[in-house]
C-alpha cells in the first residue's frame, strides 16, 4: 500500500511539473511571437483578435452585469446587518465600494469568463488538435501559436480589465439600490461616500488582478487544448481540466496579488 501511494504521488508530481513546463513554454513562445511579429511583418491578426474580444468581452457583459449587481446587493445587505449593530450604517457605501473594486469584481468576472470563454477555447483547440487541423496549419506554413494562441491571449488581456471596470460600476450600483430602497440612504450621499472611500490604489489593484487572471485563463486553456490527444471524449476531459485548473490558479493568484499590495501598504 505504501509503495502504491508513493507511486501515485510520484506520478502526480511528474505530471504537475510537466504541465507547468508546458504552460511556461507556451507563455515564452507566445510572448516571443507577439514581440517579434511586427518586425517580421507578421503582427497580431487584428480581425481575429477583435472577434475574440467580442466573444470574451461583449458576449459576457449580461452575465457579468447580473452577477456583480446581485453581489453588490448581497454585500450591502450583509454589511448593513453587522454595521447596524454598531450604529455605523453609513459605512455600507465604503465597504461595498472597496470590496467590489478590490476583490469581487475581478474575481467573479474571471470565473465567469473562464466558464464561458475559456472552456470554449479549450474545446475549439482540442477539436482542431484531434482532427489534425493544427497539423494542417503547420503544413501550410502557418505557425499555430501565432495564428491561434496569440489573438486569444491579447483578447483576454484587453477584455478582462474592461469587463472588471464594468463590473465595478454595476456592483456599486447594486449596493446603492439596496442602500436607497432598504436602508433609506440618499443616492447623492451614497455616491459621495463611495467616491470618498475609493482610492486610486483600489482601482488599479483590481485591474492588475484582472490582467493576471487573463493570462492564467488564456495560457491554461490554450495549453490544454493544444495538448489534447484522442477523440471527442478527451476534448471534454481537457475542457473540464482547463476550467478547474484555471479557477484554482485564479484564486491562488488572487491571494498572492492581495498579499503583495497589502505588504506594500
Amino acid at each position: 500500500m505504501l509503495a502504491s501511494i508513493s507511486a501515485r504521488a510520484g506520478r502526480a508530481a511528474l505530471s504537475f511539473l510537466a504541465e507547468t513546463g508546458a504552460v511556461w513554454r507556451l507563455a515564452t513562445v507566445s510572448l516571443a511571437r507577439f514581440l517579434r511579429g511586427p518586425f517580421q511583418r507578421r503582427g497580431v491578426r487584428l480581425r481575429s483578435t477583435i472577434e475574440q474580444i467580442v466573444r470574451a468581452g461583449h458576449s459576457s457583459l449580461p452575465l457579468v452585469g447580473l452577477i456583480c449587481f446581485l453581489a453588490g446587493m448581497i454585500m450591502a445587505l450583509q454589511s448593513a446587518y453587522q454595521l447596524n449593530k454598531m450604529g455605523a450604517v453609513d459605512l455600507v457605501a465604503d465597504l461595498v465600494a472597496i470590496s467590489i473594486t478590490r476583490e469581487l469584481a475581478p474575481l467573479l468576472t474571471a470565473i465567469i469568463v473562464t466558464g464561458r470563454f475559456g472552456s470554449a477555447v479549450t474545446a475549439e483547440l482540442g477539436t482542431m488538435k484531434v482532427s489534425q487541423e493544427i497539423d494542417a496549419l503547420t503544413v501550410m506554413g502557418l505557425e499555430p501559436i501565432s495564428f491561434l494562441v496569440v489573438p486569444r491571449l491579447v483578447a483576454l488581456a484587453i477584455s478582462l480589465p474592461c469587463l472588471t471596470i464594468f463590473a465595478d460600476l454595476i456592483g456599486i450600483a447594486g449596493g446603492m439600490s439596496v442602500a436607497t430602497l432598504v436602508l433609506e440612504m440618499g443616492v447623492a450621499g451614497y455616491l459621495a461616500k463611495t467616491v470618498e472611500a475609493l482610492a486610486l490604489q483600489d482601482i488599479y489593484t483590481g485591474l492588475v488582478k484582472a490582467f493576471v487572471f487573463a493570462l492564467i485563463i488564456g495560457l491554461i486553456c490554450c495549453q490544454r487544448g493544444l495538448a489534447t490527444r484522442g477523440g471527442a471524449e478527451e476534448v471534454g476531459r481537457s475542457t473540464t481540466i482547463s476550467v478547474v485548473r484555471s479557477i484554482a490558479l485564479i484564486v491562488g493568484a488572487d491571494l498572492f496579488v492581495t498579499a503583495l499590495f497589502y505588504l506594500r501598504g
